[in-house]
């Protein structure tokens, strides 16, 4: 059976101390930009507007910027504003180790203690097992979903969420940045 979560998920998102903690992590290595200057010539009373939105369920993401990036292959970027990051990672510290032990164990995007070194050092060993160490040639696929974000179906991606979230207004909050557009696109992000 499936553990479901629901006591106070949503108050624990727009806790105060989770939203410092998450305008924290969306600051880290951006507190040059103008945006997060700009956030933070009154950064209590922004987090305290964005703690009222969410509290009284009006927030609403702005639209998402978007732009082409060529980094070595070309991508379109879609960007959310500074505020909507604060929400983002707020959201994801809550929710994060409700489905992390879901996931399987060589899943490195984005997971605590799993980054690249972790994906480098699984690759290794796979590639020495696979070339029973390196005395036989073995293959590498690397693949990628195009327009993965672009294209996934939203009310299934919720349905699992579901089964997992029973408080409506976490899910309600996941479902305005699903549906989040960016300017000019037409699309969701």
């Amino acid at each position: 059976m499936v553990e479901t979560f629901d006591n106070n998920l949503y108050e624990e998102i727009y806790s105060m101390k989770n939203l410092i903690l998450a305008w924290r992590k969306a600051r880290k290595g951006k507190t040059k930009k103008d945006y997060v200057k700009e956030f933070e010539k009154d950064t209590l009373g922004n987090l305290l507007k964005l703690q009222k939105e969410l509290i009284e369920q009006t927030y609403s993401p702005k639209p998402l910027i978007t732009f082409i990036l060529r980094d070595p292959k070309t991508r379109k970027i879609s960007k959310s504003a500074f505020r909507d990051r604060i929400v983002h990672h707020a959201l994801v510290r809550i929710i994060e180790p409700i489905f992390d032990k879901s996931f399987i164990y060589d899943s490195c995007a984005n997971r605590i203690g799993k980054g690249n070194l972790f994906a480098l050092k699984r690759f290794d060993e796979f590639k020495r097992k696979a070339s029973q160490n390196n005395t036989r040639a073995c293959f590498v696929l690397k693949a990628d979903i195009k327009h993965y974000f672009q294209e996934v179906n939203h009310e299934v991606l919720l349905g699992i969420l579901r089964r997992r979230i029973s408080d409506e207004r976490v899910i309600l909050l996941i479902k305005s940045i699903l549906d989040n557009s960016a300017v000019g696109s037409g699309g969701g992000g």
